[in-house]
């Protein structure tokens, strides 16, 4: 089986234990901030995505969220792992998560994958093979003015620190009347670029395996992913993401640099 094709049969069985878990009683831990948690969940299903990868390729090397889980050589390939993205929705038994899993070669992502169990949609992507949603080939939409767009964005975990900052920016975008969802679920946030469902999307203090698989997903849909400023985007940076259909990202990035200013 080649990367992908795991990717997808990991990711799927992943959110069936999910799926499972989902509304039954478990245990609920607090990590670095007051609205980052972690249930046992999130460790079942990272347990299970590590071993079912390491079965497939023992040699290859993980990076993943609960725990940081760093092993093996640095010129293999490296998985990057969020096995609920989601976790507070997770937790208030709000329907909306996912699995996100991608394959890095270096800094460029190979492919990756985001499943959404309770909706049963699995997104992915290959590199310069296109991206898909089950069977149907994904593109962006062709949107060329805010006017007319969804917008999607999402509040850092340790935003309760600085909350001006996030509501002084979020402002403003509601400000230029168009309007925005934050559904808590940055993977499929991203994911929903892809799939023409969102036209832009834009979040601060995202970790790699937030972003991987969807960032690939975007652009083989067609899209565009940056930092706030326009640069190119680091998927290892703790940093900014700005992805959009492509047509909007110019104007993105000049009100977001505003905000920078």
């Amino acid at each position: 089986m080649n990367l992908l094709e795991v990717a997808k049969e990991v990711a799927k069985e992943a959110g069936e234990i999910l799926r499972k878990g989902f509304g039954t009683a478990f245990q609920i831990e607090s990590k670095e901030g007051k609205q980052n948690l972690v249930t046992e969940y999130d460790h079942a299903s990272q347990d299970f995505i590590i071993a079912q990868i390491k079965k497939a390729f023992p040699t290859h090397t993980f990076l993943a969220e609960e725990g940081d889980v760093k092993e093996g050589p640095s010129d293999q390939i490296l998985w990057i792992i969020d096995p609920l993205d989601g976790t507070v929705n997770f937790a208030h038994e709000v329907p909306f998560f996912a699995v996100s899993i991608a394959a890095a070669k270096g800094k460029e992502i190979v492919c990756g994958c985001v499943y959404n169990p309770m909706l049963d949609e699995l997104f992915f992507a290959e590199k310069g093979s296109g991206a898909f949603l089950g069977e149907r080939k994904l593109a962006v939409t062709e949107r060329t003015s805010l006017e007319n767009i969804l917008a999607a964005t999402g509040f850092p975990y340790d935003g309760y620190q600085n909350p001006l900052h996030c509501i002084d920016r979020f402002g403003k975008m509601v400000a230029k009347g168009f309007p925005i969802r934050r559904l808590g679920v940055a993977a499929l946030d991203i994911c929903y670029i892809a799939a023409g469902r969102f036209d832009v999307f834009w979040e601060v203090g995202l970790h790699p395996w937030d972003m991987a698989a969807g960032k690939l997903i975007v652009e083989e849909a067609g899209g565009q992913v940056s930092h706030y400023d326009g640069s190119p985007h680091e998927i290892f940076s703790y940093s900014t993401i700005l992805a959009t259909n492509g047509h909007l990202h110019d104007e993105m990035v000049s009100l977001l640099k505003e905000d920078l200013s």
